[in-house]
């Protein structure tokens, strides 16, 4: 399926089928394309980085996706690939499996689950986009498994998690720090990988290879 032929029937999906739930806030398709699609996609395809360590791994974790995004637009892009959401709100979940289902994109399974409560006992990439700070999801992390993260961030990003950065050196180390340009949209990419293992009590906890 073509990306904009993908991204109509999404955005159709949204606004007609499960019309409601209030899974996205943009109601122009326009910017809909621009600001959920294209914005899902144009990080990977403008980072090096970002492919690269995509190219290493079977799974992508993407989390708190919300609506489905980069959730869903990655998975159309990348279909060799492995995608698994978590996701704390039910709803959200089984909605963006329906939308899957309806997008016929064979490789996406969501998970009621909490990012803290998993421990990734696989190599991974995850994303992360218009969530919380970056720290603060990075301390949720569990594995002694190389763990990449990828985080979509606003341009003002480093102006308003200096601390955060500060304090995710410890046992993250920066390798992506990109600003992607999307037609009038600035986008920031920055990406960490675990110095070490991370996380404790592992045996108390859902494993990744276990998610089906």
């Amino acid at each position: 399926m073509l990306l904009r032929n993908f991204a109509e029937r999404y955005h159709e999906i949204l606004s007609v089928d499960l019309k409601g739930l209030n899974l996205t806030r943009i109601e122009e398709f326009e910017d809909f394309y621009l600001k959920q699609i294209i914005d899902s996609i144009e990080p990977y395809k403008q980072s090096e980085v970002f492919q690269q360590k995509v190219a290493k791994v079977e799974k992508i974790i993407d989390v708190g996706f919300g609506g489905g995004f980069p959730l869903l637009p990655l998975a159309n892009h990348l279909k060799e690939k492995t995608f698994v959401g978590l996701e704390a709100r039910n709803k959200k979940c089984l909605a963006v499996n329906q939308i899957a289902e309806k997008l016929n994109l064979k490789n996406v399974k969501t998970h009621h689950q909490r990012l803290e409560n998993i421990y990734i006992d696989e190599p991974i990439v995850m994303t992360l986009k218009a969530v919380g700070k970056v720290n603060d999801f990075l301390e949720r992390v569990n594995t002694d498994q190389h763990v990449t993260v990828f985080f979509y961030k606003a341009k003002n990003f480093y102006n308003l998690e200096e601390e955060q950065l500060k304090k995710a050196k410890k046992n993250w180390e920066i390798i992506e720090d990109k600003q992607i340009k999307i037609n009038n949209i600035d986008r920031y990419l920055i990406g960490f990988s675990n110095k070490n293992k991370v996380g404790n009590n592992f045996n108390n906890l859902v494993r990744l290879s276990e998610l089906n």
